[in-house]
């Protein structure tokens, strides 16, 4: 049986009431508040305690925000079995804070560590595992095939050959990459995929953890890449009056070609008129030779708070939901990509390519605004679309970010 609890906000006393487990009982603490996310956990609780009837789960659904603010509570004052969250630096500081059980075991039992292995880097701290993942979806450049084809371009896979195909695209009248900068977010994208290009995963995680100033070198190296697009005028001009939406209908009158976004916008590009015969979709191209290719994949998942009651019997629930057959039904409801690479193909093209592109990665960023502290993320992001509009302000524009890590990572 399930007991089921819609938190709306956070009613704390009533809440941390209802998270002591009993025997053979685990409680769920999540935010899969929206239809798809919520059908997708009604449907994995309910196969788990067919699989395990000794067990009873209790669940507690929260909407975003409260979740969000009530986590930390939550896990210090009466933790539940089970909480959901996401990888990479934004488990760090509860890993740090002693908040989140070591898993390492439940990889190793399971297999995991080669079936969830594209994950591995972004759930290991320390050495240790510390949650496992369920579900992701990929980024990249979605590109117009049949402009491509008119221009006689195959899609790039290094950084020549994609300065090449800006290069191409513009003589022939055509804008090269499209974006909407007016809500800032879609700059992160940019910059992490840059970053990941030019100095790798490694790197990038140091940076957004704040243990790397932005005036090193090597950031402004990165800036200087997408000087490269920005200053040969490849983007379009109007991106910062205009959110991420309003980027595509150029993609749908073939006025641009590219687009380096999440695969949500598919959807959209669809919706605005384009058939998925016009749609492509392709890795973003190599810079720096040797570099291992990782990808930006937010991925969401599970882990055992170190205060939980039942820690044995959630740990059958996150082999559970690690499993190829529970990820394979649970992303088919979500529209989005399992991390297992045991599960089924989706049958969606994109997802597909997304599947096959994400289960080799070397490891997965989490998105500009996940990784960095919000206050940096922030700051981090004005300043990608400051530099978008006026590249020679860069200098400035790092010892002002400088500043900002100086004081948010004390």
């Amino acid at each position: 049986m399930t007991f089921f609890k819609s938190l709306s906000g956070f009613a704390l006393g009533a809440a941390l009431l209802s998270s002591t487990a009993f025997a053979g009982e685990i409680v769920i603490n999540s935010d899969h508040s929206d239809p798809a996310p919520k059908k997708a956990m009604e449907d994995l609780i309910a196969d788990f305690q067919k699989a395990n009837p000794d067990i009873t789960v209790k669940w507690n659904n929260f909407d975003h925000e409260g979740y969000k603010s009530a986590i930390r509570n939550f896990l210090t004052a009466d933790a539940p079995d089970v909480a959901a969250w996401y990888a990479g630096n934004r488990m760090e500081p509860f890993v740090k804070a002693g908040l989140f059980e070591d898993v390492s075991d439940v990889w190793e039992a399971n297999g995991f560590n080669d079936q969830l292995k594209s994950a591995s880097a972004s759930m290991t701290i320390d050495g240790k595992k510390w949650g496992v993942p369920y579900t992701y979806y990929q980024w990249g450049i979605y590109y117009r095939k049949d402009v491509f084809a008119a221009q006689g371009i195959t899609p790039p896979k290094t950084w020549a050959e994609f300065l090449a195909a800006c290069e191409k695209l513009k003589s022939a009248g055509v804008t090269p990459i499209t974006i909407g900068t007016k809500a800032l977010w879609p700059t992160g994208g940019w910059f992490d995929y840059l970053d990941l290009r030019v100095n790798g995963y490694e790197f990038h995680m140091e940076l957004t953890s704040g243990k790397v100033p932005y005036t090193d070198p090597r950031v402004k190296a990165v800036f200087e890449k997408w000087g490269e697009l920005v200053k040969a005028g490849y983007f379009n001009e109007n991106h910062a009056a205009i959110d991420w939406q309003d980027a595509i209908p150029q993609m749908v009158q073939g006025k641009a070609a590219m687009y380096l976004m999440g695969n949500f916008a598919v959807a959209t590009m669809k919706e605005g008129g384009l058939k998925e015969e016009q749609i492509g979709f392709m890795q973003f191209p190599e810079i720096t030779a040797g570099i291992p290719m990782a990808e930006e994949a937010p991925t969401d998942t599970f882990h055992i708070p170190s205060g939980a009651k039942n820690k044995e019997d959630a740990k059958k629930f996150l082999a559970y939901l690690a499993s190829p057959e529970a990820q394979s039904k649970m992303n088919a409801t979500l529209g989005q990509l399992p991390v297992n690479n045991k599960a089924e193909k989706p049958k969606d093209v994109f997802l597909e390519a997304g599947f096959n592109m994400l289960s080799n990665a070397y490891a997965l960023a989490q998105f500009y605004d996940r990784d960095a502290n919000a206050e940096m993320a922030k700051a981090g992001m004005e300043g990608f679309q400051e530099f978008m509009v006026k590249p020679d302000n860069l200098d400035k524009i790092l010892e002002r970010l400088e500043k900002v890590r100086a004081r948010v990572y004390k």
